[in-house]
């Protein structure tokens, strides 16, 4: 399925959590993610993630237990791919290239047309 679709989506879920595991979850990927933009390779991205810990700042900021924040994120990753996975069992693409080329004659050959649908249960 679509990368973007997929981030999209997932954002959307991360935002319905409850406050504290919104905060602890976004805390811990946007040190993450800093200290991804500081990496230029993936071995000096985990060098990184060792030295500095995101998960270890998480606990002392959110004033946790490393475990409980380990358990804490891990009960989030949980949440957020059980709902991801079932938002895609619902997910349906509709190619609609053919039909829109049809109605209009003067579209780029080369650009594919698709609707996308997602029923909730």
């Amino acid at each position: 399925m679509n990368t973007h679709l997929m981030e999209t989506l997932s954002r959307e879920i991360i935002k319905s959590l409850p406050s504290r595991q919104k905060d602890i979850y976004e805390y811990v990927v946007n040190l993450e993610d800093e200290l991804a933009s500081q990496a230029s390779t993936s071995d000096e991205f985990m060098s990184l993630l060792v030295k500095h810990s995101p998960h270890r700042q998480a606990a002392e900021h959110f004033n946790l237990s490393f475990g409980q924040l380990m358990m804490t994120m891990h009960k989030i990753e949980d949440t957020i791919s059980m709902q991801l996975e079932q938002k895609m069992e619902h997910a349906q693409w509709l190619d609609l290239t053919e039909k829109v080329r049809l109605q209009n004659k003067n579209i780029d050959d080369h650009v594919k047309y698709f609707y996308f649908s997602l029923h909730e249960a």
